[in-house]
């Protein structure tokens, strides 16, 4: 069983001010798989002093100096690719395949990525008599969720430390593993004392000191809409910059044409990926309301491939990561059923022979309404929400008609159409007939689902402050 007791502050592994531990549940089989000490506002106020002076050495560090960190960073983390596999497979039970092939090969992308944008970037610009200077902002609270544990450290703690800030991270305490297993990559690597510091805890008691800090320069969180709600009111206070990656209801708009099977069939896989705890999931598919009868054959045959098992046993599909979500996502099934929908594959309850562990069905819901409660609310489990469209127009309205604006998709045999729908999709990203992810192309929304980008050469942005020196450029 692991414990870990300690935080990393300031190169240390130190004791908490005051002892309290959480148990960490192991969501495939429901024991506990270890503790972790839990953080407040004495350790946060240690942190971010650390973190603090810190900055006055690694904010004025050279680009080469910070891409020596990198690269180093990069080295440690491959030897430790294993481990990082199976503790998230432990704290959040993904199957074997999806913890190495994805959840740790996010990590190590990222930090890759930040990397070799580093290697480019450009941190001065004359425009006429002005220097334009990107410089570091300063000391970078992070509030990471259990989700894609790994994915959501490394897309923040890479283009931090490539920018030269230095930061506080909150892993989730729902899966700490990963997190505390990336400090020890951080200390291996020789990140300097004070950069990188790491404070197990929740929100309120750590997350909230966090977030209202008087020398915390920006907050970058990604959570739920209303998580990310609390944390900027908590921030306003100080007028400190927040970046949020928040929720999604994404619309995948099928077109119809020869490639409908195909389209459909990708549209419901990826919704399944993860166990459907992906905040940019195309969670609500909108088809030809006469083909409603061919989503529902090939929803019984594509969700029979995703049949729930142990992370070992070889299956797609993994359980959710804890009780709670398990009660959730059990509450929005059954308020489809009540509403209305019809249940083309899935349904309310456990999948037979698996009555230990937080697993549920993979449900697909056909001929619902872009009214109806599945089809408004964030799920976050393995839960597809199928809407007939009549024409082309309407479900482009249907599918901008969310608080949401994270992600959106488009298939289809006919190319320039879908791209044609993809620009009147109001969303940050916008997939087109299921493209492989790019580590290099901007990820964040628009409207409730936040604002900011994270990945690729757009991530440093948000860590940058733009110092105009007028006369610089002058003879």
């Amino acid at each position: 069983m692991r414990d870990y007791g300690k935080f990393y502050i300031n190169g240390q592994w130190v004791d908490p001010e005051t002892p309290k531990s959480l148990d960490v549940i192991n969501p495939s089989t429901e024991e506990v798989a270890g503790k972790i000490s839990m953080g407040a506002e004495a350790d946060v106020n240690k942190a971010v002093a650390a973190a603090k002076e810190a900055f006055k050495t690694w904010g004025r560090t050279s680009v080469e100096e910070r891409v020596a960190v990198l690269e180093r960073c990069v080295e440690e983390y491959k030897k430790r690719y294993d481990e990082f596999a199976a503790a998230v497979t432990e704290e959040m039970g993904a199957p074997d395949f999806l913890a190495q092939k994805a959840q740790a090969a996010q990590g190590l992308t990222h930090l890759k990525t930040a990397l070799n944008v580093l290697k480019e970037f450009q941190f001065e610009e004359d425009k006429g008599t002005t220097r334009i200077v990107k410089e570091p902002i300063g000391v970078v609270a992070m509030i990471t969720p259990w989700n894609w544990p790994l994915n959501q450290i490394a897309c923040k703690v890479a283009p931090a430390l490539a920018t030269g800030c230095t930061m506080v991270l909150k892993p989730s305490e729902v899966a700490p593993f990963s997190g505390y297993l990336w400090a020890e990559v951080m200390d291996a690597a020789g990140v300097p004392a004070g950069v990188f510091n790491l404070v197990n805890g929740d929100g309120p008691s750590v997350g909230a000191p966090m977030s209202s800090h008087p020398d915390v320069d920006m907050v970058s969180f990604t959570g739920s809409t209303r998580a990310g709600v609390e944390v900027a009111r908590n921030a306003a206070p100080t007028v400190k910059r927040v970046q949020q990656e928040l929720g999604g209801k994404s619309p995948n708009i099928i077109l119809d044409d020869e490639a409908f099977a195909q389209s459909v069939t990708g549209g419901i896989a990826g919704v399944m990926t993860n166990t459907g705890q992906s905040c940019n999931a195309p969670t609500r598919m909108f088809v030809p309301k006469a083909r409603m009868g061919e989503v529902e054959e090939i929803a019984k045959a594509v969700v029979d491939k995703f049949a729930p098992g142990l992370p070992d046993s070889g299956a797609k599909m993994g359980p959710l990561v804890s009780l709670t979500q398990f009660e959730k996502v059990q509450g929005l099934i059954n308020k489809g059923i009540e509403e209305g929908a019809t249940v083309a594959a899935g349904g309310a309850g456990k999948p037979d022979g698996l009555e230990k562990g937080y697993f549920v069905k993979p449900t697909v819901f056909t001929n619902a309404t872009n009214d109806m409660t599945i089809a408004r609310e964030e799920i976050f489990g393995p839960v597809l929400t199928v809407i007939g469209y009549d024409d082309i127009d309407q479900a482009i309205e249907m599918g901008n008609d969310t608080p949401y604006g994270l992600a959106g998709y488009v298939a289809g045999a006919d190319h320039d159409e879908a791209l044609r729908v993809a620009s009147r999709l109001r969303a940050g990203q916008i997939n087109v007939n299921n493209a492989m992810p790019d580590p290099n192309a901007p990820f964040g929304g628009y409207k409730q689902s936040g604002n900011g980008r994270e990945w690729g050469e757009h991530a440093f942005a948000d860590f940058l402050e733009l110092k105009a020196v007028l006369g610089a450029g002058q003879a």
